[in-house]
Order: structure tokens, then sequence, then C-alpha cells
């Protein structure tokens, strides 16, 4: 090997940065005096790095990072490869330049980065590819220290997306193997979570392209406790299995790797890959072909790209999208295309819209959030004071309103300003109902009796400022009808509740794991939210990602007090809540900096 060939260098060390500052500049120094392209991303947990050079500059940069104790350990994967060309590969894979960025996580587990990360420190147990490979070969055999005794009760898990997993693969006939079909790595905590019963009890080897996926995917289903105890990872990856087994071993096809070689091979040619047109044997991605809905690459065969310009991938065909005669997708946005290097994405999530694309191929799925309106009000009401919101999120989102499933009866107030109604507070004759849109609410009072009067009636006392503490009944109806609403009209991404719609938001929240499959959703939205002292509320912190806008001081919300709302926001899980303040009342405010904030926090979901 000689060094002045170039090479690519990929390491990752999950380790505490006392000093990110200084780790830049010497990346910065570094890196650039020795001529390295690539990528480089530091957070305060560690180091994920990809750069190519010549063979001698990588060399010479392993030693410097050696020297620097907080490394020790870490395992560098050096390869030898042929110069990146200057074309769309090589610039998509960030080696036409150098890019060192801090960022929050090495790798984006969730597909929201305010969800707390899997300790590392819990993650599965190393095997070597020696180890990894004996397990394959002996499956059944027991082998020391803990390594898996039983071939009835051993799986082998696919850390990897979908299209990497398409071109090569594990195969052992005497091993389950398991390949969760992802798009991105984000979807992986939902899969496991969706299908935790397969792993129950179960010897899970898991394996990725260098390892640093397995670290934290391993250590979140550790995180689940009795029953998944036994996690093993094969240590290096792919990389490091095809280094110890030139021959392929137990792998099938190629390795996809994140930068300008596309993928490595071992000495056996096969060809694992098919076309998704024609299915013909194909695994060269060099051509960029990407899925028309979501971006993600797809394999299609030189006929079939001179035939057509536009593909829909399995899991899009999967959700039953229509390309019609949309163009094809160029590359325009690089970073939200792959896992570079097992690092974050953002591409579109696994959640793919009913409906029908956009013309505009290089349009990003708009989010769909289901509206949940207050007490005495209802979807049309509650869309027409949210115009504003819906208009300045129009390009992200899509706003859907629906009527809570109690009917409200009409009533008025004399001499005195009613609130949350529209009745008529003048004289003593009410104004027909048909003059007014009927009302509804999520939760009532216990002695509600369900029953609507048709004439409007006189309130028998002062409203009472504090009368949504009463309303706590209700919700196992509303609950059934949400059930039957994202079945009949979702999928939705998110759920955006308003006073009373907020309260109700939150109980679905505090329920999200046990409602999997039947109401699905990311993210909540409470505006002017409170929290109700029911059992359903539950007593462990709600582990969802939420915004909560509320007015800033204890005046300037009439109905829902701000110390209310901010104890509802105390109630999630530290690291899920955004909180966004706001100096006006019972609104959602939509003028900056708060639709900003509320833009910045739906972004993370896109």
């Amino acid at each position: 090997m000689s060094r002045d060939e170039y090479g690519v260098l990929l390491y990752y060390k999950f380790a505490s940065i006392p000093d990110l500052n200084s780790l830049f500049s010497f990346y910065h120094s570094n890196c650039n005096s020795l001529s390295l392209l690539g990528r480089v991303r530091l957070s305060p947990n560690g180091v994920n790095v990809t750069v190519g050079g010549l063979l001698s500059a990588l060399e010479k940069h392993i030693e410097a990072v050696k020297s620097n104790s907080l490394f020790h350990g870490t395992d560098f994967k050096l390869a030898s490869s042929h110069h990146p060309l200057n074309d769309k590969v090589a610039a998509e894979c960030g080696f036409t330049s150098l890019s060192i960025r801090v960022v929050k996580e090495l790798v984006t587990f969730s597909s929201h980065p305010l969800l707390k990360p899997p300790e590392v420190s819990n993650a599965g147990r190393h095997l070597s590819a020696s180890e990894f490979h004996s397990v394959l070969q002996s499956a059944g055999q027991l082998l020391k220290n803990g390594t898996p005794t039983d071939d009835k009760q051993l799986v082998l898990l696919d850390a990897r997306n979908l299209y990497e997993t398409r071109i090569g693969k594990f195969h052992a006939p005497s091993v389950e193997t398991i390949d969760p079909g992802i798009r991105q790595y984000s979807d992986l905590p939902s899969w496991i979570d969706d299908n935790s019963e397969q792993l129950r009890g179960k010897h899970v080897l898991m394996y990725c392209t260098g390892g640093i996926r397995c670290e934290v995917a391993s250590a979140y289903i550790r995180s689940k406790g009795a029953g998944f105890e036994n996690v093993f990872q094969l240590y290096g990856g792919i990389q490091r299995y095809l280094e110890q087994f030139p021959d392929g071993g137990f792998f099938r096809g190629k390795n996809f790797v994140f930068d300008h070689r596309i993928s490595v091979g071992s000495s056996d040619t096969s060809i694992m890959g098919a076309c998704l047109i024609c299915s013909s044997s194909y695994d060269n991605y060099s051509s960029r072909r990407r899925c028309t809905h979501c971006r993600m690459l797809v394999l299609i065969c030189d006929s079939c790209q001179i035939k057509s310009d536009a593909y829909v991938c399995e899991l899009c065909q999967k959700h039953r999208m229509d390309i019609g005669s949309v163009p094809s997708v160029e590359d325009s946005e690089l970073s939200s295309v792959l896992d570079k290097n097992d690092l974050k994405t953002d591409c579109s999530d696994s959640i793919i819209s009913s409906q029908p694309p956009s013309r505009n191929a290089n349009a990003i799925r708009k989010l769909r959030i289901l509206c949940l309106h207050g007490f005495r009000q209802n979807a049309s009401s509650f869309k027409g004071r949210s115009a504003s919101l819906a208009k300045k999120l129009k390009n992200i989102a899509e706003l859907v309103f629906i009527d809570a499933p109690h009917e409200l009866p009409f009533i008025y107030q004399s001499c005195m300003e009613a609130i949350d109604s529209c009745a008529s507070s003048s004289g003593q004759h009410a104004p027909p109902p048909e003059n007014c849109k009927r009302k509804y609410a999520w939760l009532v009072a216990p002695d509600f009796g369900g029953k609507v009067e048709g004439d409007w009636k006189i309130a028998n006392q002062p409203f009472d400022p504090l009368q949504y503490q009463g309303q706590t009944d209700g919700f196992d109806v509303s609950l059934a009808y949400l059930k039957k609403v994202f079945s009949e009209q979702g999928p939705f991404d998110g759920i955006l509740g308003f006073s009373q719609g907020a309260a109700m938001t939150a109980l679905l929240a505090a329920q999200r794991d046990k409602l999997k499959g039947e109401i699905d959703f990311r993210f909540v939205i409470l505006c002017s939210g409170f929290a109700l002292p029911s059992a359903d509320f539950g007593q462990t912190p709600i582990n969802c990602p939420s915004l909560h806008i509320f007015g800033s001081d204890p005046g300037k919300d009439r109905q829902i007090t701000s110390h209310t709302s901010r104890y509802l926001a105390s109630r999630f899980e530290d690291g899920c809540s955004v909180i966004i303040e706001h100096e006006f009342g019972h609104i959602i405010p939509t003028r900056s900096p708060y639709i900003g904030n509320i833009k910045d926090f739906l972004r993370r979901f896109l």
C-alpha cells in the first residue's frame, strides 16, 4: 500500500468532551494542514469522523488524535480507495470540502432531538468480527463469556436503512434475520417499540456499517429492562467484518458506505440488489436515483433510467403513493437524503401522507396536524381564529380541524358579557339557535346529561373563571371518537390543542405508548393548556415532544393562568418540552418572534 495513495478514514468515539472549542480548533488546524476533506462531527458526548486524503496524511492525523487521551481505545478504520471524482456523488458525500460542525448528538436516534437519547454506557456487548462469525457459524454451541447459546433464541437485527440492506446483508441459514425496513435511522426506535415482542427474551445480534448506530440502538433495546438484557453488537461493523473475512463470510453482496466509494464488496461478486422497476440484478447507486416522494435512494438499472425519470420506493408503494407525472428529483438539498456515515438524517418521516404528491418534486412533505378546539367552540370557529397561524405555516404544515364529540346546549347570560358563547346579552329574548353554530367540548362536567336543548337558556349564575377545573368527564367518549378520526382521516404527525383541547391532547400524550397503532403521533402543541386531576394523566413524566404556548404573566390569559400552563409543561419529561411565553391573552400568537419559534419546533419533524 503506497503512502501516496488516496484513502478514507472512519472513526467515532463516545466520550465526555470537556472543551469543544479546543477540539474544534484541533480538527480545523490538523485537517486543513493535511489537506483532508470530509466530515467531522463534534458533540459534548464524542466525535464522529469521515475524512479522505493521502494515506500518509491520514496516518499523521491518526497519530495526532491518539496523542489525546480522550481517544484511547478508538477503532480507526483506514482503507485505500480511488481519488474522489468531482461529481455529484463526491459533493453529496461531503468529499469536496472539509465540514466541521458541533452537533447535539453524534447520531440522531430519534426523529425529535429533544428526546433524551439512551445511555451509550448501557450498550450491548461488543463482539469482534471473528466472534460474530463464530456465533453465526456455530449457532447453538456454547461459547464463553455470555455469548448466545441457543440458536432458537438467536436473532440477527440489521440496524441500517432499507436502501442499504437492498445491496447487501448478513445471511446465516440457522439464524433468524430481521430487517426493520426503515427509511432512516431515526425511525428505528419506533420500530423497536412496535416490535419489541420479537426481541423479548432473545439473544439479539446487531450490526450496521461501522458500529456507531448499534452503540445507541443496542442501549435503547437494553433500556427496556427485563427480557432485553442479551444484546450484542458487531464491533467495527460490516467494514471490520469484511476486512477479517475478505471472501464475505456470512455477508452477502456489498456494504453501503457514506463516502464517495458508495459501496465496498468482498471477493464474492454476486449481486444482491435488484432494479426497482424491472427486477433485474442491479446494485449500483452511483446514479443517485431517488424516490419522487420521500427522496430515499432507489436502485434503477441503466435501461429503466432511460425509460422513466420518476420512481416510487418500496415504502411509498406500500403506502399506495401514486407517481402520476411528477418529474424526476435532482439533488438540491444534500443533507436531506442520507445518514451520512451513520450521522443524523433529515429526510421525510416514515409516516407517509395519503394525499397525492405535489407536482414540485423538490417540495418537502408537509406535516399534518390535527387541531382540537377549546371548550364551547367548534371546528369552524377555531379554524377562523387560527387562520393567521395556518397561513404562516402553509409551507410546512397542514392544519386539520374537527368538532369535539360532546355537543353543548346554547346559553346566554343577562346583563353581562357571556364568555365562550355567541349568545346575545341584550334583551329578554335569546337569538334563535340557527343564528349560531353548535358548540362542542372534549371534556364535560360530571353532572352533564349529554342532552342538547333546542332553545337558548339563561345561565343560572355568573360564569366561573375556574369552570375548566370541573370539566373532567367524557374522556373515554372523546378517545373513541379520536381513534375513529385517526383511522378515517389520518395519518397525523402531531396534535395541536387549544385550552380544553390542550388538556385533552395532554391526556393523549400521557398514554401515547398505550395508544400506538390506533392514535399515532410524534409531537403535541399545547396552547393555553392545563392539566386535569385525572387518573388517565398518570404520575410519571410524559415522554413526548411538546411545545407549550401561553401568556407570560398571570393576568394576560384571563381563561387559563400562566402558572397553570407552566405546571402542565413541567409534567413532561426533562428535555421533551419547549416553552413559548407571550405577552398576549387567550390566543396563539403569530407575530415575530413567536411564529419563528413555532416553525423551528415543527421543522425538527420534517
